[in-house]
């Protein structure tokens, strides 16, 4: 099987190369804008990824697309119209390569989403059921980008599979786990000692091999799915478990979750604050019931592949 992959270069779709390079029943080209893959990968050159990029010769020959690239979420964003930048990318672009693959006769387009389009807290799991509720630009960017997909499925018949994950971590994660374990590793004293959060994270050797699934699985087709390690933490969970992987020890004060967002609040880090005190659960059970899939990797053992230089 022919298959695309856009985003090879990003967090994601670097451990997706390494992962399909390894599926004999997989004939991988990367699309790119450098030339930072591995040498033994076939790669194609493409331009920014917007409304008119040329997608021609991406395309040629290939039978799915996976499309992992985009504008990710920018923790300081210094654009002047950050939602318009992620629509220029993040819609324009995923759009503008749908409507190009099925023209040129893909039959599977598999679009890389985030929980963010249900939202960035809940009281209750998320299913993929839920009303969108996206709250910051990157999400509704990507349920825009959604909306004008399935649009283009059932105009041209192309299979659509779209997965949403939460927070994923792995060796040298950007964003906030990034950031979670440079704080641990300098050994600064915390103030999450006392967070009773429930947090889904998704170690990215999961996220991956869910990837790889929905690529050719049959009941995968024209189907949405959520995705996680099946197993919640707290922040105060997550710290610990951080801290113990490396052998260092957990400084963690316990200050009161709401002590904590009043503060935030006052620095004008509400967003960030609900991101380590707010609860933000997925029920993964479609993904189980339709495909089959467990994860294979528990998070104990997603942690310490953080850190395993040998296998990254």
């Amino acid at each position: 099987m022919n298959v695309l992959l856009t985003g090879a270069t990003g967090f994601v779709g670097r451990r997706l190369v390494d992962c399909l390079l390894n599926k004999t029943s997989v004939d991988l080209t990367a699309a790119v804008r450098s030339h930072s893959v591995p040498e033994h990968v076939p790669c194609v050159m493409v331009d920014d990824l917007d409304w008119d990029t040329d997608w021609s010769a991406a395309l040629r020959n290939q039978q799915v697309v996976v499309h992992a690239a985009g504008r990710a979420h920018i923790m300081k964003d210094l654009a002047s119209d950050p939602l318009a930048e992620y629509r220029r990318i993040n819609v324009g672009g995923t759009l503008n390569l749908a409507r190009q693959a099925a023209k040129a006769g893909i039959r599977r387009f598999v679009f890389i989403s985030t929980i963010g389009v249900n939202g960035n807290i809940n009281t209750c799991p998320f299913t993929e059921d839920d009303l969108p509720n996206p709250v910051e630009p990157y999400a509704q960017s990507k349920w825009e980008a959604e909306q004008g997909l399935w649009d283009i499925q059932k105009a041209t018949g192309m299979e659509l599979v779209v997965l949403r994950p939460p927070l994923a971590y792995g060796y040298n994660a950007p964003g906030n786990f990034g950031n979670l374990i440079r704080w641990v590793e300098k050994g600064i004293p915390l103030p999450f000692g006392a967070i009773h959060n429930q947090r889904s994270l998704v170690a990215l050797d999961n996220l991956v091999d869910l990837i790889t699934l929905c690529i050719n699985h049959p009941a995968a087709a024209n189907q949405t799915f959520l995705v996680s390690d099946g197993h919640d933490l707290s922040t105060t969970e997550l710290l610990i478990g951080v801290a113990s992987t490396m052998g260092k020890p957990s400084r963690l004060l316990p200050i009161p979750a709401g002590v904590l967002m009043l503060c935030a609040r006052f620095l004008g880090k509400k967003a960030l604050a609900q991101r380590l005190l707010g609860s933000l659960q997925v029920d993964i059970s479609k993904s189980r019931t339709l495909l089959g899939w467990e994860p294979p990797v528990s998070v104990k053992e997603g942690l310490q592949r953080c850190f395993d230089k040998k296998n990254n």
